[in-house]
């Protein structure tokens, strides 16, 4: 019976295909198909031959049919031949073509008043985009039908979107898509404040990715790369196998990408090739028809059993059916069961031959009626309930929501995640869930900003990447080695965290993030609320407070400390005392001089007065004998003045040399706020100015230390208390009059590791906020960073890597305020070094005045010549000159010494056989005057008695 079955239904098929319409058929309905879609014409067949051998629905009358294959893109060609069916007397008009043709055969079925079913396809398998010129429906005697509903892919793509909070994604979209057709999409997604881009995907894919490689620079294919990570679909599946392929063998996505792919016709194998070629995560949206619970009723509708190599779904040409042919298929079975109930009711109205090509062609009488009739059935089929509203359209359509989760293994599983329709939306719950502990492939742009010692540069070769260490890269890379990922690094330009501008973007590391151009920022970034606002935080990883870098006090050294307990001014009244009392002695002295004994050589005389008056002054006596009256009242008074001096520079000398003043009182934020003569600042446009200026400045919660320390710090607009780095700020302490307010962490460091141990910090005991990884907004990383910071917490490791930088014993003490360490009371050289200077000095300056003397007084023995000397020289005055010499060294002559004496050197020797030497003490130019040279000349004892006299 199947095998008689079976032939019976290849005649019917054959015969309709090949042999002229019969001309005493009632049921007549024409086709006009796309000339590409030749499956459309095998299922509109197939549903014929199925309907012509149900004996329920057609009992005596068969459907006989004509079909026309046009181009899609030629009009005229479509009127034509709509045209030409008309003239054969067709009931219904069924069409299965793109937009640009459909639009003439609405026009062509309204004037002949011909029902008119259109079923819109896609070119290349493309998704449908709106057609502009039929949606639009102004009049109720419209003869166009619409089969396949409205295009709901905005409406979707919309909803899952900011079910994902995605803000920033691209649209790729075929050469083949109208691209008009997510105009309102767009117009949405901006008044929502996302950022769409758009990029067309032409036909040669390999050779436009070749082409973005070799016109990209680097920093613009990062941020193509970044760019990637979320992108939407508008492509026909063959496009989106062929695209992902390419962007993922030349490595453009990573393992992190989440891409959605949009497109009713997308079958189950497309599906499975789509997730083998991809790597993170997909999602793919398609049309769905519901299917009946129990399997053997998905084959029968109603009272019309369809074949089962198109209803059942584990059939493979059920598998490659498209959604065209499942509403061709059903559009048959609909106007089958509406020529049923005409031929019920006996309402038929025969159709008789029409032509438009004349001016006077009237339309069929019967159309309206026919129209009517359709629009009030309804049929169950291979798409579920087709039925037509009263603007001539099919409510009925169901989407459903496929995904994978983030990996880039092959053959991974597909779930459904939702369903969506238009009455009632959304029906699931979408997120962007977070990646399991597996990131290997992703590569991950990291950007900071140097800070000790959270990032420094450890290595820096020329012409190889720097090479960064800190106890941030250490948080990194035990990130980085537990989840598998890999990171490149770079310093923000500005080498600034970032804040907001005036004009609302945002500079810094958090910039580059809000940018897109990285992915994580990491360094001593604390988070803030006006960060959070833009981008995301892991979890704090490491408590902030607030704290200030100070210089301790150190004790000063003076070398003249002897001199400490005394002013100046008073050492000048004393010193001036001195000379007054001395010179007062001398001449109460000279008044009335005293009865010195007989051979006594002391003398009254000036000096010997100071000398007295200096020695009593230092309670060393004196040696002339003072014997009136009044002189000795003067002494007494004297001494009893030398007396309390000395007693009290002897009592302020032992203060001074134990008694250690810390000169610093600087204990805490709120000593720093209330004094002014130390100036403090902190780095410019920083999250500690911030917070500094929102305590002071926010009237609900203002706080009086906060305000002072504003005031301070803003000084003429914070140019002059600010810096726009830490290490300058640092510098400023170390080696001006300067206080540094900062992150209490870096302070610590830097106090640690100074060289001289010279700094000490105070700050808050209470953690303010906590230090964190930033991420993009709606980054998919967030959360499993987080899970992986508490763990090393709980683990103890964070506290590990915090000793690394921190270390317990640390030689220097950071909450001292005093340098110097005391023990005991025992006074060093340091404080007497002052004593030792002047008895060197006073033991130099007694040499000098030993020579002094010493020249004097045989300077002064020379010009008294010896009776010998004298004779000798009388005898000899007589004599020639002994000899002529000139001096070696010199170009002078030297002047040749006689026997007789010159009359211009009276003083010179008489005689060359007497030991001498002459020594000129000035240079003797020739018109000098020879009278004048005697002062000049120094003679004393030499040898040999050949010295010349240099002149």
């Amino acid at each position: 019976m199947k095998v008689v079955s079976a032939v019976l239904f290849l005649a019917i098929f054959w015969s309709q295909e090949w042999e002229p319409v019969n001309s005493d058929s009632i049921i007549h309905i024409g086709a006009i198909f796309d000339e590409s879609a030749r499956k459309d014409d095998e299922v509109f067949r197939m549903a014929v031959a199925d309907l012509n051998l149900n004996n329920e629905i057609l009992e005596t009358e068969k459907i006989t049919i004509s079909v026309e294959f046009v181009d899609g893109n030629n009009p005229f060609q479509a009127v034509q031949e709509a045209c030409e069916l008309m003239n054969r007397g067709i009931l219904a008009l069924v069409s299965s073509i793109g937009c640009m043709s459909a639009g003439s055969l609405q026009s062509l079925a309204d004037a002949m008043h011909i029902p008119h079913l259109f079923i819109q396809r896609a070119t290349a398998g493309t998704p449908r985009s709106s057609c502009p010129l039929i949606t639009t429906r102004t009049r109720q005697d419209d003869y166009t039908l619409f089969v396949r509903p409205p295009v709901y892919l905005n409406d979707v793509i919309l909803q899952v979107v900011s079910e994902y909070s995605w803000q920033k994604f691209i649209i790729f979209y075929d050469q083949e898509y109208d691209i008009r057709g997510i105009q309102d999409f767009l117009d949405k997604t901006s008044q929502q404040g996302m950022d769409v881009s758009l990029q067309k995907v032409e036909s040669n894919i390999n050779m436009m990715i070749t082409s973005m490689f070799r016109t990209m620079r680097v920093e613009e294919l990062h941020r193509y790369r970044d760019t990637l990570r979320r992108a939407v679909l508008f492509m026909s599946p063959a496009t989106a196998k062929a695209f992902i392929t390419e962007v993922v063998e030349t490595n453009l996505v990573a393992f992190d990408c989440h891409w959605i792919i949009i497109n009713e016709e997308i079958s189950d194998q497309d599906v499975q090739e789509l997730v083998m070629k991809s790597i993170g995560r997909l999602t793919l949206i398609r049309q769905t028809f519901p299917l009946p619970q129990n399997t053997s009723q998905r084959c029968v509708k109603h009272n019309h059993r369809i074949n089962t190599s198109l209803c059942d779904p584990k059939d493979p040409k059920a598998q490659t059916l498209e959604i065209t042919n499942r509403y061709i298929y059903d559009t048959v079975l609909l106007l089958a069961n509406t020529f049923h109930r005409k031929l019920e009711d006996r309402k038929w109205h025969s159709m008789a031959s029409l032509t438009c090509i004349r001016k006077n062609s009237k339309p069929w009488q019967g159309g309206r009626p026919m129209l009517d009739n359709v629009k009030k059935s309804g049929v169950s089929g291979l798409t579920g309930f087709l039925e037509f509203t009263d603007n001539g359209t099919n409510p009925n359509i169901y989407f459903e929501i496929l995904g994978t989760n983030y990996g880039e293994d092959r053959g991974r599983g597909v779930i459904k995640l939702a369903t969506w329709d238009p009455v009632h939306g959304l029906n699931g719950t979408l997120t962007d869930r977070k990646l399991e502990n597996n990131m290997r492939g992703v590569v991950l742009r990291v950007v900071t900003v140097l800070e000790e010692p959270f990032v420094m540069v450890s290595e820096n070769v020329l012409g190889k990447p720097k090479k960064y260490q800190g106890y941030s890269i250490d948080v990194l890379d035990a990130l980085s080695n537990y989840l598998g990922f890999k990171y490149e690094i770079y310093v923000a330009p500005d080498h600034k965290y970032g804040s907001q501008q005036a004009d609302g973007v945002w500079n810094g590391l958090i910039g580059e993030l809000v940018a897109k151009r990285a992915d994580m920022g990491l360094s001593a970034l604390t988070i803030t609320p006006e960060r959070e606002s833009v981008v995301d935080f892991t979890t704090r990883y490491m408590d902030y407070s607030v704290g200030v870098l100070l210089r301790k006090a150190e004790r000063t050294v003076d070398m003249f400390a002897c001199l400490a307990p005394f002013d100046l001014s008073l050492w000048a009244c004393i010193a001036g005392t001195v000379l007054l009392v001395g010179i007062l002695v001398y001449l109460l002295n000279w008044l009335n001089p005293p009865r010195l004994p007989m051979g006594s050589v002391s003398s009254t005389t000036l000096y010997n007065s100071m000398w007295f008056v200096y020695g009593s002054f230092v309670q060393q006596g004196g040696e002339v004998p003072y014997t009136t009256l009044a002189t000795r009242m003067m002494m007494g008074v004297w001494w009893l003045f030398a007396l309390i001096v000395i007693s009290s520079y002897t009592a302020n000398l032992a203060a001074f040399l134990t008694i250690s003043r810390i000169e610093n009182s600087i204990q805490s934020l709120q000593d720093l706020s209330k004094q002014t003569e130390l100036p403090y600042g902190t780095v410019l446009d920083s999250a500690v100015y911030e917070q500094v200026r929102s305590k002071a400045m926010n009237p609900f919660e203002r706080d009086p230390m906060y305000s002072q320390m504003w005031r301070m710090i803003n000084r003429t607009g914070g140019a002059d208390n600010n810096v726009e780095e830490s290490k300058e700020g640092i510098r400023k302490v170390k080696y001006g009059h300067f206080a540094f307010v900062w992150d209490v962490a870096v302070l610590e460091y830097v106090g640690i590791n100074d060289e001289d141990c010279s700094f000490y910090t105070v700050g808050n005991k209470a953690p303010d906020r906590g230090y964190g990884i930033a991420l993009q907004h709606g980054s998919p990383y967030r959360d499993i960073f987080s899970q992986r910071i508490l763990e090393l917490q709980q683990n103890g490791d964070m506290d590990i890597l915090k000793l690394k930088w921190w270390p317990q014993d640390s030689p220097c003490d950071l909450y001292s305020a005093v340098h110097t360490k005391h023990r005991g009371s025992a006074l060093d050289i340091h404080s007497f070094a002052g004593v030792f200077c002047v008895l060197a000095a006073g033991v130099v300056l007694s040499c000098l005045i030993a020579m002094v003397e010493t020249w004097w007084t045989r300077r002064k023995g020379s010009r008294v010549p010896s009776k010998e000397t004298q004779a000798h020289g009388t005898s000899a005055r007589q004599a020639e000159p002994c000899h002529h010499q000139h001096d070696p060294h010199h170009d002078i002559p030297l002047t040749t010494l006689r026997t007789a004496p010159s009359p211009h050197y009276p003083q010179l020797p008489a005689c060359c056989d007497i030991p001498c030497a002459l020594i000129v003490q000035h240079r003797v130019e020739p018109n000098d005057d020879p009278s004048q040279l005697v002062p000049k000349i120094r003679m004393t004892a030499a040898s040999p008695p050949t010295s010349r006299l240099y002149l």
